[in-house]
């Protein structure tokens, strides 16, 4: 069966929208808990464009489940993130404008500042997870870095995905092939699988069929659906959108 990890950061967002106390992103993790949520993730960003540090100091406290916390392979956000102690770490690239994350770290090419991250993290006693591409040369390059999980970018496959219900189409056929052989060298070489980027409920139904990987990390489009049925509801229908039925 796999976990579904909830992605807070917007209701976040929508907060410092006005520099306000509401939402709550804290009270937001409780009710996606509640909902069926096996973990709660949030990406403190260098520029702190929504997640602020005090929020992961509360979340650090309330969630019941599992707080993942992604951040850039950074000195400063190595030591905040030693100092808050969640109960996973996620290394992902960071770019000054980008909107969202728009590619996986490239370990391959950079494995120094990486290696330092798992390293320093790893003796603090936190599990470490790379964001990478499904290509092989980056799970090999991650699997030499020592880590025990790595979570595999599905922008190019929701990309490829179309708007209509109908999933058939050889763009999307390329794409989830490319995933299933990533998923099957990094489990051969004993990695925990994770996958995430741009899933909605249309096109997570294929990805979360894929036994290989043991979580989803989706958080925009249960966000955005919120804003209309509610947070409880839209995690729920993800839930059950990833075939594990409404849990009541």
């Amino acid at each position: 069966m796999t976990k579904l990890g909830v992605n807070i950061d917007h209701i976040a967002t929508i907060r410092q929208a006005r520099r306000a106390l509401e939402p709550d992103p804290v009270a937001a993790a409780v009710v996606a808990e509640l909902a069926g949520a096996d973990g709660i993730t949030v990406h403190l960003r260098q520029d702190r464009r929504h997640i602020q540090d005090g929020d992961v100091r509360r979340l650090r406290e309330a969630v019941t489940t599992r707080l993942n916390l992604e951040m850039a392979a950074t000195d400063e956000m190595v030591r905040i993130t030693r100092d808050l102690h969640p109960d996973q770490a996620t290394l992902v690239p960071e770019k000054v404008d980008e909107i969202t994350t728009e590619g996986g770290l490239d370990v391959a090419r950079n494995p120094a500042p990486v290696g330092r991250a798992i390293a320093d993290l790893g003796d603090a006693g936190i599990q470490v997870s790379l964001f990478i591409d499904p290509e092989a040369r980056q799970i090999d390059a991650a699997s030499d870095l020592g880590v025990s999980m790595i979570e595999l970018n599905t922008r190019a496959y929701s990309e490829a995905a179309p708007k209509s219900p109908d999933l058939a189409g050889q763009p999307l056929d390329d794409e989830l092939t490319r995933i299933i052989r990533a998923c099957e060298r990094a489990r051969g070489k004993g990695l925990k699988i994770l996958a995430g980027h741009g899933l909605t409920y249309r096109n997570v139904r294929l990805i979360s069929d894929i036994p290989e990987i043991e979580e989803l990390n989706i958080g925009h489009n249960i966000i955005a659906r919120a804003s209309l049925v509610g947070l409880e509801r839209a995690v729920r229908e993800m839930l059950e959108a990833m075939g594990r039925g409404i849990r009541r």
